[in-house]
């Protein structure tokens, strides 16, 4: 065990040692999630624009 967690434990702070690794799962889970919808927002700001373009080219034709 690393001297951090051999302390924990020596202590008897494992609920101090769970709470943190919950809240650092947590934590790390939120940055994961925000990156992947900012990625999701990229892919449809593309495709509307690419719709966009589409509809100038060929909408205007009646």
């Amino acid at each position: 065990m690393t001297d951090i967690t051999q302390t924990i434990v020596e202590r008897g702070d494992l609920a101090h040692l769970a709470l943190f690794l919950w809240a650092s799962g947590s934590s790390g889970l939120l940055v994961w999630t925000l990156k992947e919808l900012a990625a999701a927002n990229r892919r449809f700001d593309g495709f509307v624009r690419e719709l966009s373009h589409f509809n100038r080219r060929f909408g205007d034709e009646k």
